[in-house]
C-alpha cells in the first residue's frame, strides 16, 4: 500500500521505459531534419528573469507563468520565473550575443517549457518544443519563410506516419489588407480571434459572432468568402482578388504567400495548400503563418505552427531582428500520435544487445564483450545474478533485441551465438 500519492502531477508526462524509446526516437528524428537542413543547436536556461518574460506580452500569460522564489523570498517578491517556450528567451539570447552571432542565424532550440495551464487530455503543462528560427538583422529574404516550412516537414517525414501531414499556409497581410480595405480597423482583434476559432465551434456561431461585433450584411459576407478561401497558391491570390477589395498590403500578402509556394514547388515539396483561415493568435506575426495538420484525423487540431515576425527583439532593442520560425509541441503530439496508433509498427526495445553469463565465473569476460560491443556502437546490458539461465533469458527478453550467452565454452573458444528475440 503506498504510504503517500506517488503519481506523477496532471499536466506531466512520465512514460514506461519501452514506450520512452518511441518518444525519444521522434525527438532524435527531428533534431537530425534540423540538423540536416543547417539549423544550429543552442539551449537557453529554463529559468528567466519575470520582466524578461514579460516584457512582450502580459494578461493570461502572466497568470499562467511558473514563479520561482528564492528561499526565505514570497512569490510577490520572486523575480525569476520558468521559460513558457523558446520565442522570448530567443529574443534575449539574440540581444546578449548579438555581436558573436553571424546573420542569418539558423537555430534550433528543443527542451522542455512550462505554463501553468489548466491540465487537460492531451495537453501538458510541462513539455518539449522543438522550435526553428532563422534571425537576421535588418532584412530577412522571403526565401526564408519556405526554409522553415520545408524543415518542418522534413521533420515529419522522419516520424514514419500512417497518415499523411499537410501544411496550410497563408500570410497576416491579406487579411489586414482586406480589413483596411473594408474600413474594418477598430474590429481588427475581433476578426483575428473569430477566425481564428472558427474551425472550433458551428459554422453558424462563427456568423453570429460576426453579428455581435457589429458586422453589417457586405462586410460579413465578405470576410465569411474570404475564410473559405482555399487551394492552390495562384487560384487562391485570383480568388481573393475577386472580392473587390483594393488595397496595397493585401496585394503585398498575396506576392509573398504566392512566392513562397513557389519555392516549397521548386524544393520538391506538394503537400502544401493555401488557406484563408490560418491567421495564428500570436500578435507578433506579421507577414507569412502557417500550421500543420493530418488531414484525415481534422480532430487533432494543429500539430505544427509558426510565421513571420518583423521584429524579434523589439523590447530588448533598438535594433531591428526580423524572423521566421516555426515550432513542433513534441509531448502533445506524441501523445495523439502514439492514441490513434498513427506510429509506424515497431516493437521497440531500449537495449540491442543482452550478454548473459550463466554463473558469476564468466562476468568478467562478459563485461569485457559487453565494452567492445559498445565502442562499436551498440547498447548492452550484461545480466547477472545467481537466478536460472531460463529467468535471466525471460528478463533480457524485455529489455533487448537480441542476447548472448556466456559459459564456459564460449569463454574458452571466444565464439559465441546471438539469439534473436521475436
Amino acid at each position: 500500500m503506498k504510504k503517500i500519492n506517488t503519481s506523477p502531477i496532471s499536466g506531466t508526462q512520465e512514460l514506461l521505459p519501452e514506450t520512452q524509446v518511441l518518444f525519444d526516437k521522434l525527438k532524435t528524428g527531428v533534431a537530425e531534419r534540423y540538423r540536416a537542413h543547417g539549423f544550429l543547436n543552442i539551449e537557453t536556461p529554463m529559468l528567466e528573469r519575470t520582466e524578461v518574460l514579460l516584457a512582450k506580452v502580459g494578461g493570461d500569460t502572466e497568470k499562467q507563468i511558473y514563479k520561482v522564489a528564492k528561499t526565505n523570498e514570497t512569490m510577490e517578491d520572486a523575480t525569476e520565473a520558468l521559460r513558457f517556450d523558446h520565442t522570448v528567451p530567443l529574443a534575449r539570447y539574440i540581444v546578449e550575443h548579438e555581436s558573436d552571432l553571424t546573420f542569418p542565424l539558423k537555430v534550433s532550440q528543443m527542451g522542455e517549457n512550462f505554463r501553468g495551464e489548466r491540465a487537460q487530455r492531451g495537453r501538458f503543462r510541462e513539455f518539449y518544443q522543438c522550435d526553428v528560427d532563422i534571425i537576421a538583422r535588418n532584412e530577412l529574404p522571403l526565401f526564408y519563410d519556405a526554409d522553415v516550412i520545408s524543415t518542418l516537414l522534413d521533420a515529419f517525414s522522419s516520424f514514419g506516419l500512417k497518415t499523411p501531414v499537410l501544411a496550410r499556409i497563408s500570410n497576416r497581410k491579406i487579411l489586414k489588407g482586406l480589413i483596411e480595405g473594408l474600413n474594418l480597423q477598430e474590429k481588427a482583434a475581433d476578426i483575428y480571434s473569430i477566425i481564428d476559432h472558427s474551425e472550433k465551434v458551428p459554422a453558424e456561431k462563427t456568423a453570429a459572432a460576426f453579428d455581435e461585433i457589429g458586422l453589417n450584411p457586405d462586410e460579413k459576407a465578405k470576410i465569411l468568402e474570404f475564410m473559405e478561401i482555399s487551394g492552390e497558391a495562384a487560384a487562391v491570390a485570383e480568388k481573393i482578388k475577386a472580392l473587390g477589395v483594393k488595397n496595397s498590403l493585401m496585394d503585398e500578402g498575396l506576392s509573398e504567400l504566392t512566392g513562397v509556394a513557389e519555392n516549397l514547388t521548386a524544393g520538391g515539396y506538394d503537400n502544401f495548400i493555401a488557406d484563408m483561415r490560418i491567421v495564428r493568435g500570436l500578435d507578433y506575426y506579421t507577414g507569412t503563418v502557417f500550421e500543420f495538420i493530418l488531414p484525415e484525423y481534422k480532430d487533432i487540431g494543429s500539430v505544427c505552427g509558426g510565421g513571420r515576425y518583423e521584429n524579434l527583439a523589439e523590447y530588448f532593442t533598438d535594433q531591428k531582428f526580423p524572423g521566421v520560425g516555426g515550432s513542433i509541441g513534441l509531448n502533445r503530439l506524441f501523445f495523439v500520435l502514439n492514441e490513434k496508433k498513427l506510429l509506424k509498427d515497431v516493437e521497440e526495445k531500449p537495449v540491442d544487445y543482452a550478454v548473459v553469463p550463466i554463473s558469476d565465473k564468466e562476468n568478467a569476460y562478459a563485461v569485457k564483450m559487453a565494452n567492445e560491443m559498445r565502442e562499436k556502437g551498440a547498447t548492452v546490458t550484461v545480466v547477472a545474478g545467481d537466478k536460472k539461465l531460463g529467468d535471466k533469458m525471460k528478463y533480457a527478453s524485455k529489455l533487448a533485441k537480441n542476447a548472448i550467452v556466456i559459459g564456459d565454452a564460449e569463454v574458452a573458444s571466444g565464439k559465441y551465438r546471438i539469439k534473436e528475440f521475436n
